[in-house]
Protein backbone atom coordinates (compact mmCIF):
# COMPACT_ATOMS: atom_id res chain seq x y z
CA UNK A 1 0.00 0.00 0.00
CA UNK A 2 1.45 3.36 -1.03
CA UNK A 3 1.11 5.90 1.77
CA UNK A 4 -1.22 8.85 1.30
CA UNK A 5 0.83 12.03 1.66
CA UNK A 6 -1.99 14.47 1.08
CA UNK A 7 -2.43 15.07 4.79
CA UNK A 8 -0.10 15.65 7.69
CA UNK A 9 2.07 18.39 9.13
CA UNK A 10 3.21 21.16 6.82
CA UNK A 11 6.99 21.52 6.70
CA UNK A 12 8.15 24.82 8.30
CA UNK A 13 9.69 27.46 6.05
CA UNK A 14 12.86 27.48 8.18
CA UNK A 15 13.50 23.80 7.44
CA UNK A 16 13.03 24.45 3.72
CA UNK A 17 15.43 27.39 3.89
CA UNK A 18 18.08 25.24 5.59
CA UNK A 19 17.67 22.58 2.92
CA UNK A 20 17.63 25.03 0.01
CA UNK A 21 20.49 27.24 1.24
CA UNK A 22 23.04 25.13 -0.63
CA UNK A 23 21.39 26.12 -3.93
CA UNK A 24 22.67 29.68 -3.48
CA UNK A 25 26.42 28.90 -3.67
CA UNK A 26 25.71 26.29 -6.35
CA UNK A 27 24.07 28.84 -8.63
CA UNK A 28 26.63 31.48 -7.68
CA UNK A 29 29.46 29.34 -9.09
CA UNK A 30 28.12 28.87 -12.60
CA UNK A 31 28.07 32.44 -13.90
CA UNK A 32 31.68 33.39 -13.04
CA UNK A 33 33.11 30.08 -14.30
CA UNK A 34 31.33 30.01 -17.66
CA UNK A 35 30.89 33.74 -18.34
CA UNK A 36 33.76 35.63 -16.73
CA UNK A 37 36.56 33.05 -16.55
CA UNK A 38 37.02 32.39 -20.32
CA UNK A 39 37.19 36.13 -21.02
CA UNK A 40 39.63 36.62 -18.12
CA UNK A 41 41.96 33.87 -19.35
CA UNK A 42 41.81 35.11 -22.94
CA UNK A 43 42.19 38.84 -22.24
CA UNK A 44 44.39 39.01 -19.16
CA UNK A 45 46.41 35.80 -19.51
CA UNK A 46 46.65 35.64 -23.31
CA UNK A 47 45.18 32.15 -23.69
CA UNK A 48 44.06 31.26 -27.22
CA UNK A 49 40.31 31.56 -27.81
CA UNK A 50 40.46 28.44 -29.96
CA UNK A 51 42.13 26.51 -27.16
CA UNK A 52 39.59 27.76 -24.64
CA UNK A 53 36.72 26.84 -26.93
CA UNK A 54 37.97 23.28 -27.46
CA UNK A 55 38.62 22.81 -23.74
CA UNK A 56 35.17 24.10 -22.79
CA UNK A 57 33.49 21.87 -25.38
CA UNK A 58 35.28 18.77 -24.07
CA UNK A 59 34.56 19.72 -20.46
CA UNK A 60 30.86 20.24 -21.20
CA UNK A 61 30.69 16.78 -22.77
CA UNK A 62 32.41 15.21 -19.76
CA UNK A 63 30.18 17.20 -17.42
CA UNK A 64 26.99 15.91 -19.07
CA UNK A 65 28.11 12.30 -19.52
CA UNK A 66 29.29 11.87 -15.93
CA UNK A 67 25.89 12.81 -14.44
CA UNK A 68 24.33 9.31 -14.78
CA UNK A 69 27.46 7.82 -13.22
CA UNK A 70 27.23 10.25 -10.32
CA UNK A 71 23.57 9.31 -9.94
CA UNK A 72 24.40 5.61 -9.84
CA UNK A 73 27.08 5.91 -7.17
CA UNK A 74 24.95 8.30 -5.13
CA UNK A 75 22.10 5.77 -5.06
CA UNK A 76 24.45 2.89 -4.29
CA UNK A 77 26.09 4.74 -1.39
CA UNK A 78 23.03 6.70 -0.25
CA UNK A 79 23.74 5.87 3.41
CA UNK A 80 26.84 8.06 3.09
CA UNK A 81 25.04 11.07 1.62
CA UNK A 82 26.76 13.52 4.00
CA UNK A 83 30.20 12.32 2.92
CA UNK A 84 29.20 12.50 -0.76
CA UNK A 85 27.96 16.07 -0.35
CA UNK A 86 31.11 17.08 1.53
CA UNK A 87 33.35 15.52 -1.12
CA UNK A 88 31.44 17.32 -3.88
CA UNK A 89 31.66 20.64 -2.02
CA UNK A 90 35.44 20.27 -1.59
CA UNK A 91 35.84 19.67 -5.34
CA UNK A 92 33.54 22.60 -6.14
CA UNK A 93 35.23 25.03 -3.76
CA UNK A 94 38.75 23.94 -4.69
CA UNK A 95 38.02 24.10 -8.40
CA UNK A 96 36.39 27.52 -8.14
CA UNK A 97 39.37 28.91 -6.21
CA UNK A 98 41.77 27.45 -8.78
CA UNK A 99 39.85 28.99 -11.71
CA UNK A 100 40.40 32.50 -10.37
CA UNK A 101 43.84 31.91 -8.85
CA UNK A 102 45.84 30.84 -11.93
CA UNK A 103 49.35 29.55 -11.32
CA UNK A 104 52.17 28.03 -13.35
CA UNK A 105 53.29 28.53 -16.93
CA UNK A 106 50.45 26.57 -18.59
CA UNK A 107 47.30 28.58 -17.91
CA UNK A 108 45.14 26.60 -20.35
CA UNK A 109 46.00 23.32 -18.61
CA UNK A 110 45.38 24.95 -15.23
CA UNK A 111 42.02 26.25 -16.49
CA UNK A 112 41.00 22.80 -17.78
CA UNK A 113 41.88 21.06 -14.50
CA UNK A 114 40.19 23.74 -12.39
CA UNK A 115 36.94 23.76 -14.37
CA UNK A 116 36.83 19.94 -14.40
CA UNK A 117 37.09 19.86 -10.59
CA UNK A 118 34.55 22.65 -10.26
CA UNK A 119 31.93 21.16 -12.58
CA UNK A 120 32.34 17.64 -11.16
CA UNK A 121 31.83 18.95 -7.64
CA UNK A 122 28.87 21.02 -8.83
CA UNK A 123 27.21 17.95 -10.38
CA UNK A 124 27.77 15.79 -7.28
CA UNK A 125 26.23 18.37 -4.95
CA UNK A 126 23.43 19.39 -7.32
CA UNK A 127 22.23 15.84 -8.07
CA UNK A 128 22.26 14.84 -4.41
CA UNK A 129 20.58 18.07 -3.32
CA UNK A 130 17.70 17.47 -5.74
CA UNK A 131 17.49 13.80 -4.78
CA UNK A 132 17.21 14.72 -1.09
CA UNK A 133 14.37 17.09 -1.94
CA UNK A 134 12.64 14.22 -3.73
CA UNK A 135 13.18 11.89 -0.76
CA UNK A 136 12.02 14.34 1.91
CA UNK A 137 8.91 12.86 3.54
CA UNK A 138 6.32 15.52 2.75
CA UNK A 139 2.75 16.23 1.79
CA UNK A 140 2.13 16.47 -1.93
CA UNK A 141 1.51 20.20 -1.57
CA UNK A 142 4.84 20.72 0.16
CA UNK A 143 6.92 19.22 -2.66
CA UNK A 144 6.37 22.28 -4.83
CA UNK A 145 7.37 24.48 -1.89
CA UNK A 146 10.53 22.43 -1.38
CA UNK A 147 11.54 22.85 -5.02
CA UNK A 148 10.48 26.50 -4.91
CA UNK A 149 12.72 27.31 -1.95
CA UNK A 150 15.65 25.54 -3.59
CA UNK A 151 15.23 27.20 -6.97
CA UNK A 152 14.38 30.59 -5.48
CA UNK A 153 17.60 30.63 -3.44
CA UNK A 154 19.41 29.49 -6.58
CA UNK A 155 18.09 32.54 -8.44
CA UNK A 156 19.31 34.73 -5.58
CA UNK A 157 22.77 33.16 -5.93
CA UNK A 158 22.68 33.89 -9.65
CA UNK A 159 21.87 37.55 -9.02
CA UNK A 160 24.66 37.88 -6.44
CA UNK A 161 27.12 36.30 -8.88
CA UNK A 162 26.10 38.80 -11.57
CA UNK A 163 26.83 41.76 -9.29
CA UNK A 164 29.81 40.45 -7.32
CA UNK A 165 32.73 41.05 -9.76
CA UNK A 166 31.81 44.72 -10.20
CA UNK A 167 31.22 45.30 -6.49
CA UNK A 168 34.47 43.55 -5.50
CA UNK A 169 36.65 45.36 -8.02
CA UNK A 170 36.78 48.58 -5.99
CA UNK A 171 38.43 50.41 -8.88
CA UNK A 172 41.23 47.84 -9.18
CA UNK A 173 42.02 45.38 -11.98
CA UNK A 174 39.99 42.27 -12.78
CA UNK A 175 42.58 39.88 -11.39
CA UNK A 176 42.19 41.49 -7.97
CA UNK A 177 38.40 41.39 -8.20
CA UNK A 178 38.38 37.73 -9.19
CA UNK A 179 40.85 36.87 -6.41
CA UNK A 180 38.48 38.45 -3.90
CA UNK A 181 35.57 36.58 -5.51
CA UNK A 182 37.35 33.24 -5.01
CA UNK A 183 38.00 34.02 -1.34
CA UNK A 184 34.42 35.18 -0.79
CA UNK A 185 33.02 32.03 -2.35
CA UNK A 186 34.68 29.56 0.03
CA UNK A 187 32.91 30.71 3.23
CA UNK A 188 29.66 31.09 1.29
CA UNK A 189 29.93 27.45 0.18
CA UNK A 190 30.94 26.33 3.67
CA UNK A 191 27.88 27.96 5.24
CA UNK A 192 25.59 26.38 2.65
CA UNK A 193 27.09 22.92 3.32
CA UNK A 194 26.88 23.39 7.09
CA UNK A 195 23.18 24.29 6.89
CA UNK A 196 22.45 21.39 4.55
CA UNK A 197 24.25 18.80 6.67
CA UNK A 198 22.51 20.12 9.78
CA UNK A 199 19.16 19.73 8.03
CA UNK A 200 20.11 16.23 6.84
CA UNK A 201 20.77 15.02 10.38
CA UNK A 202 17.21 15.89 11.38
CA UNK A 203 15.24 15.41 8.16
CA UNK A 204 12.76 12.59 7.77
CA UNK A 205 13.59 10.91 4.48
CA UNK A 206 11.72 8.15 2.70
CA UNK A 207 13.97 5.11 2.58
CA UNK A 208 13.97 2.29 0.01
CA UNK A 209 11.65 -0.60 0.82
CA UNK A 210 13.78 -3.23 2.58
CA UNK A 211 12.48 -6.31 0.75
CA UNK A 212 12.25 -4.71 -2.70
CA UNK A 213 14.89 -5.70 -5.29
CA UNK A 214 17.24 -2.91 -6.37
CA UNK A 215 16.04 -1.02 -9.44
CA UNK A 216 18.39 -1.45 -12.39
CA UNK A 217 19.19 1.29 -14.90
CA UNK A 218 17.25 -0.63 -17.55
CA UNK A 219 14.08 -0.40 -15.47
CA UNK A 220 14.72 3.26 -14.70
CA UNK A 221 14.92 4.06 -18.43
CA UNK A 222 12.21 1.72 -19.72
CA UNK A 223 9.13 3.18 -18.06
CA UNK A 224 6.54 4.84 -20.40
CA UNK A 225 5.58 7.54 -17.87
CA UNK A 226 9.20 8.62 -17.53
CA UNK A 227 9.60 8.64 -21.33
CA UNK A 228 6.73 11.12 -21.54
CA UNK A 229 7.93 13.24 -18.63
CA UNK A 230 11.57 13.56 -19.67
CA UNK A 231 10.58 14.11 -23.30
CA UNK A 232 8.32 16.98 -22.24
CA UNK A 233 11.03 18.33 -19.97
CA UNK A 234 13.62 18.22 -22.77
CA UNK A 235 11.45 20.05 -25.30
CA UNK A 236 10.37 22.63 -22.73
CA UNK A 237 13.97 23.21 -21.61
CA UNK A 238 15.19 23.67 -25.19
CA UNK A 239 12.46 26.29 -25.62
CA UNK A 240 13.80 28.12 -22.55
CA UNK A 241 17.47 27.70 -23.47
CA UNK A 242 17.31 29.42 -26.87
CA UNK A 243 16.49 32.87 -25.41
CA UNK A 244 19.16 32.33 -22.76
CA UNK A 245 21.76 31.76 -25.51
CA UNK A 246 20.62 34.77 -27.56
CA UNK A 247 19.66 37.30 -24.87
CA UNK A 248 22.91 39.30 -24.98
CA UNK A 249 22.76 39.55 -28.77
CA UNK A 250 19.09 40.55 -28.76
CA UNK A 251 19.51 43.27 -26.14
CA UNK A 252 22.57 44.77 -27.83
CA UNK A 253 21.79 44.36 -31.53
CA UNK A 254 17.97 44.45 -31.63
CA UNK A 255 16.92 46.64 -28.69
CA UNK A 256 20.11 48.73 -28.67
CA UNK A 257 20.37 48.81 -24.88
CA UNK A 258 23.54 46.88 -24.02
CA UNK A 259 24.22 49.09 -20.99
CA UNK A 260 20.89 47.97 -19.49
CA UNK A 261 21.52 44.23 -19.82
CA UNK A 262 22.06 43.83 -16.09
CA UNK A 263 18.78 45.58 -15.25
CA UNK A 264 16.83 43.45 -17.72
CA UNK A 265 18.28 40.24 -16.27
CA UNK A 266 17.66 41.51 -12.74
CA UNK A 267 14.00 42.14 -13.58
CA UNK A 268 13.64 38.68 -15.14
CA UNK A 269 15.25 36.70 -12.33
CA UNK A 270 13.66 38.74 -9.53
CA UNK A 271 10.27 38.15 -11.12
CA UNK A 272 11.07 34.43 -11.24
CA UNK A 273 12.11 34.43 -7.58
CA UNK A 274 8.93 36.26 -6.51
CA UNK A 275 6.78 33.82 -8.48
CA UNK A 276 8.12 30.96 -6.34
CA UNK A 277 5.66 32.07 -3.66
CA UNK A 278 2.75 32.04 -6.11
CA UNK A 279 3.04 28.77 -8.06
CA UNK A 280 2.76 26.43 -5.03
CA UNK A 281 -0.59 28.01 -4.14
CA UNK A 282 -1.87 27.59 -7.69
CA UNK A 283 -0.62 24.00 -7.92
CA UNK A 284 -2.29 23.13 -4.59
CA UNK A 285 -5.63 24.10 -6.11
CA UNK A 286 -5.32 22.87 -9.67
CA UNK A 287 -2.56 20.22 -9.47
CA UNK A 288 1.09 20.38 -10.45
CA UNK A 289 0.70 19.11 -14.01
CA UNK A 290 -2.16 21.48 -14.94
CA UNK A 291 -0.28 24.36 -13.33
CA UNK A 292 2.82 23.50 -15.37
CA UNK A 293 0.65 23.58 -18.50
CA UNK A 294 -0.79 26.96 -17.46
CA UNK A 295 2.73 28.34 -16.94
CA UNK A 296 3.66 27.30 -20.49
CA UNK A 297 0.65 29.19 -21.83
CA UNK A 298 1.66 32.23 -19.76
CA UNK A 299 5.21 32.05 -21.10
CA UNK A 300 3.96 32.00 -24.70
CA UNK A 301 1.49 34.86 -24.21
CA UNK A 302 4.02 37.12 -22.50
CA UNK A 303 7.20 36.33 -24.45
CA UNK A 304 5.98 36.20 -28.04
CA UNK A 305 5.64 40.01 -27.99
CA UNK A 306 9.44 40.28 -27.87
CA UNK A 307 9.43 39.40 -31.57
CA UNK A 308 7.72 42.74 -32.31
CA UNK A 309 10.24 44.89 -30.43
CA UNK A 310 12.95 46.97 -32.05
CA UNK A 311 15.51 49.69 -31.31
CA UNK A 312 14.62 51.80 -28.26
CA UNK A 313 11.75 49.62 -26.99
CA UNK A 314 13.30 49.54 -23.53
CA UNK A 315 10.17 49.83 -21.40
CA UNK A 316 8.32 47.24 -23.48
CA UNK A 317 11.21 44.79 -23.24
CA UNK A 318 11.44 45.33 -19.49
CA UNK A 319 7.74 44.45 -19.25
CA UNK A 320 8.36 41.27 -21.27
CA UNK A 321 11.19 40.36 -18.87
CA UNK A 322 9.00 40.83 -15.78
CA UNK A 323 5.97 38.97 -17.16
CA UNK A 324 7.89 36.08 -18.73
CA UNK A 325 9.94 35.83 -15.54
CA UNK A 326 6.76 34.83 -13.71
CA UNK A 327 6.61 31.67 -15.81
CA UNK A 328 10.28 30.92 -15.03
CA UNK A 329 9.43 30.03 -11.43
CA UNK A 330 7.06 27.30 -12.55
CA UNK A 331 9.58 25.86 -15.03
CA UNK A 332 12.17 25.62 -12.26
CA UNK A 333 9.99 24.27 -9.44
CA UNK A 334 7.17 22.18 -10.91
CA UNK A 335 9.01 19.50 -12.95
CA UNK A 336 11.22 18.66 -9.95
CA UNK A 337 8.15 18.46 -7.71
CA UNK A 338 6.31 16.25 -10.23
CA UNK A 339 9.31 13.91 -10.29
CA UNK A 340 9.35 13.87 -6.48
CA UNK A 341 5.69 12.77 -6.52
CA UNK A 342 6.61 10.04 -8.99
CA UNK A 343 9.38 8.76 -6.72
CA UNK A 344 6.98 8.60 -3.77
CA UNK A 345 4.13 6.99 -5.71
CA UNK A 346 6.33 4.31 -7.27
CA UNK A 347 8.44 3.84 -4.13
CA UNK A 348 11.59 4.46 -6.18
CA UNK A 349 13.65 5.90 -3.33
CA UNK A 350 16.66 3.76 -4.31
CA UNK A 351 16.67 5.37 -7.78
CA UNK A 352 16.13 9.00 -6.73
CA UNK A 353 19.66 10.18 -7.52
CA UNK A 354 19.59 8.51 -10.93
CA UNK A 355 16.24 10.09 -11.80
CA UNK A 356 17.47 13.56 -10.88
CA UNK A 357 20.74 12.90 -12.71
CA UNK A 358 18.65 12.28 -15.83
CA UNK A 359 16.93 15.62 -15.26
CA UNK A 360 20.31 17.32 -14.90
CA UNK A 361 21.61 15.58 -18.03
CA UNK A 362 18.53 16.66 -19.99
CA UNK A 363 19.03 20.29 -18.89
CA UNK A 364 22.64 20.27 -20.07
CA UNK A 365 21.73 18.53 -23.33
CA UNK A 366 19.03 21.13 -24.00
CA UNK A 367 21.46 24.00 -23.51
CA UNK A 368 24.03 22.29 -25.75
CA UNK A 369 21.42 21.74 -28.47
CA UNK A 370 20.19 25.32 -28.21
CA UNK A 371 23.74 26.66 -28.52
CA UNK A 372 24.90 24.21 -31.18
CA UNK A 373 21.91 24.71 -33.46
CA UNK A 374 20.85 28.33 -32.99
CA UNK A 375 24.16 30.19 -33.27
CA UNK A 376 25.46 28.35 -36.39
CA UNK A 377 22.05 28.69 -38.07
CA UNK A 378 21.99 32.45 -37.50
CA UNK A 379 25.56 32.72 -38.78
CA UNK A 380 24.75 30.80 -41.95
CA UNK A 381 21.74 33.05 -42.57
CA UNK A 382 23.86 36.19 -42.40
CA UNK A 383 23.72 37.44 -38.81
CA UNK A 384 27.01 38.80 -37.42
CA UNK A 385 27.00 39.71 -33.70
CA UNK A 386 27.76 43.36 -33.05
CA UNK A 387 27.08 44.47 -36.63
CA UNK A 388 24.41 46.82 -37.94
CA UNK A 389 21.26 44.80 -38.56
CA UNK A 390 19.48 44.88 -41.90
CA UNK A 391 15.77 44.22 -42.25
CA UNK A 392 16.42 40.53 -42.90
CA UNK A 393 18.93 39.94 -40.11
CA UNK A 394 16.83 41.91 -37.62
CA UNK A 395 13.85 39.72 -38.44
CA UNK A 396 15.95 36.56 -38.20
CA UNK A 397 17.25 37.50 -34.75
CA UNK A 398 13.74 38.27 -33.50
CA UNK A 399 12.46 35.04 -35.03
CA UNK A 400 15.16 32.94 -33.38
CA UNK A 401 14.97 34.72 -30.02
CA UNK A 402 11.20 34.83 -29.52
CA UNK A 403 9.14 33.05 -32.20
CA UNK A 404 11.01 29.73 -32.35
CA UNK A 405 11.02 29.29 -28.53
CA UNK A 406 7.31 30.10 -28.37
CA UNK A 407 6.57 27.56 -31.11
CA UNK A 408 8.57 24.92 -29.22
CA UNK A 409 6.79 25.87 -25.99
CA UNK A 410 3.44 25.59 -27.81
CA UNK A 411 4.42 22.13 -29.09
CA UNK A 412 5.32 21.11 -25.54
CA UNK A 413 2.01 22.43 -24.23
CA UNK A 414 0.08 20.58 -26.94
CA UNK A 415 1.92 17.36 -26.13
CA UNK A 416 1.34 17.80 -22.40
CA UNK A 417 -2.39 18.42 -22.88
CA UNK A 418 -2.60 15.33 -25.11
CA UNK A 419 -1.10 13.06 -22.44
CA UNK A 420 -2.55 14.93 -19.46
CA UNK A 421 -4.76 12.08 -18.19
CA UNK A 422 -1.84 9.63 -18.16
CA UNK A 423 0.57 12.12 -16.57
CA UNK A 424 -1.98 13.25 -13.96
CA UNK A 425 -2.89 9.72 -12.90
CA UNK A 426 0.52 9.54 -11.24
CA UNK A 427 -0.63 12.23 -8.81
CA UNK A 428 -3.92 10.70 -7.73
CA UNK A 429 -3.91 10.69 -3.90
CA UNK A 430 -4.92 7.03 -3.69
CA UNK A 431 -1.82 6.04 -5.68
CA UNK A 432 -3.79 3.98 -8.20
CA UNK A 433 -3.25 3.20 -11.90
CA UNK A 434 0.29 4.05 -12.91
CA UNK A 435 1.44 4.05 -9.32
CA UNK A 436 0.40 0.43 -9.03
CA UNK A 437 2.31 -0.81 -12.04
CA UNK A 438 5.23 -3.12 -11.46
CA UNK A 439 8.61 -1.83 -12.52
Amino acid sequence: MIPDRTSGTTIPALAMARYGAMALPLAFAGLPVYLHAPDFYATDLGVSLTGLGIVLLVLRLIDALQDPLIGSYSDRWSDYRSAILSFGAVLLGGGFWMVFSPAGSLPLLWFAAAVLLCTTGFSIVSINLQALGGLWHAQDADRTRIAGWREGLGLLGLLLAAMAPTLLAGGEDRATAFGRLALLYLPLLAVGLWLLLGWLRQAQLDRPVADKPAIAWRAVLADPWRHQFFGLYLLNTIAGSIPAVLVMFFIRDRIGAEDMTGLFLLAYFLSGAVSMAIWPRISNRFGKVRTWAASMALAILTFVWAALLGPGDIAAYAAVCVLSGLALGADLALPAAILADHIARRRMQDAASRLYSIMTFVSKAALALATGLTLPALGLLGYTPGSQLTGNTAGLLSLAYAVVPCLLKAATLTWLLAVLPRIETEHAPDGNSLAAENI
